[in-house]
């Protein structure tokens, strides 16, 4: 997640919140291994670039580049990889953390935001990891009038909920979209910015694979009648809670990523469906059992890594969101096992 720079130091086994990165270094190799699949299907092109959208520490960064440099030589030589990054503070802490690499001509570059990225266009990877939750929502709730928006007051010194008209035409056409059912009093989250960041980047891709991954449902999972309360969280020193109002600016706030209509704008803009599948099934897709099997069981490595994997904590709240441009239909090995089908994800309706 990108972060104001008094909270970089929140990011972590010891901050408000952690990533996969902070685990373990599994999740980088095992997109190391991905993009040299998705490179021989492109026809080795020079440079293969990877970019990377919110990079937290670089840790990510750090973990792909080992493994494409221990083993993935051939691709390592061409590899341009690209880390936007808005926050002075992160950037500084990234370079620590991948700076080994410093000195190798062309392979890291900053840039400031997607317009910056490449005026040709990328050919590779684009990639994001607990990025979309970074970004800001509009909170929904149903009344008597229709959907109205929860914006913030301020009465007798203090932060208040209030009720208006929802702001904006673009949030206003979405919600009608949807076509829900949802009761009076139901309240949710919808991530407008998400949508105009995924037109940005299906412009910005040539030929080649964006990988997303968040914690988040399909739609119809998300939006469903039952699920009255929303997403919407608030983490610090890693505890939860659903009060924005409490310790104002000094928490992070998140809620779930809806995949469906994150798929439905990249098809509308140029991006085919490659697949959708959770964190566990595309690890053990790319071999994870081979990654940690010299680990001892015991071991705190080993236990970081099952971390990753855990059926009833990131292995499974965590999806991945695959789409490709300019390749005919790839079969990649990260959507070997799928445990959901692509219909699933697509369907307009989330009722």
């Amino acid at each position: 997640m990108r972060v104001p720079e008094h909270m970089v130091e929140r990011i972590g086994w010891r901050g408000d919140f952690y990533t996969s990165s902070d685990v373990h270094p599994i999740l980088g190799q095992a997109l190391a291994k991905q993009a040299e699949q998705i490179d021989r299907l492109l026809g080795h092109p020079d440079p293969f670039i990877v970019v990377e959208m919110g990079p937290g520490k670089g840790l990510l960064a750090r973990h792909f580049l080992s493994a494409c440099q221990q083993h993935f030589g051939s691709l390592f030589e061409r590899l341009q990889y690209v880390l936007i990054e808005r926050s002075p503070a992160m950037q500084a802490v990234q370079r620590e953390n991948l700076a080994r690499w410093l000195d190798r001509p062309n392979l890291l570059t900053w840039v400031y935001d997607l317009e910056n990225v490449a005026q040709e266009g990328v050919n590779g990877l684009f990639l994001s990891n607990e990025l979309i939750d970074s970004f800001p929502v509009h909170r929904i709730q149903v009344t008597a009038k229709g959907a109205e928006e929860l914006c913030v007051d301020y009465q007798s010194g203090r932060f208040v909920e209030c009720l208006r008209p929802l702001s904006s035409e673009a949030l206003s056409n979405h919600v009608h979209r949807m076509n829900t059912d949802w009761p009076e009093g139901y309240r949710t989250e919808i991530n407008v910015h998400a949508l105009s960041w995924m037109q940005q980047v299906a412009r910005l891709i040539n030929r080649g694979i964006v990988l997303t991954i968040d914690y988040g449902h399909t739609a119809k999972d998300l939006y469903r009648p039952d699920r009255k309360g929303g997403t919407f969280l608030c983490y610090s020193q890693q505890s939860v809670n659903e009060e924005p109002f409490l310790r104002v600016g000094d928490q992070d706030m998140t809620a779930h990523v809806d995949f469906t209509s994150l798929a439905l704008t990249g098809e509308e803009y140029g991006l085919r469906m490659t697949g959708f599948t959770n964190q566990v099934s595309f690890l053990m897709g790319l071999g994870v059992e081979h990654m940690i099997e010299a680990l001892e069981p015991d071991s705190p490595e080993f236990k970081a890594a099952i971390h990753l994997l855990r059926p009833n904590g990131m292995g499974t709240t965590f999806k991945v969101l695959v789409q490709h441009k300019g390749i005919v239909s790839p079969a990649l090995d990260g959507l070997k096992y799928k445990p959901f089908f692509d219909a699933a994800l697509t369907a307009q309706s989330a009722a």
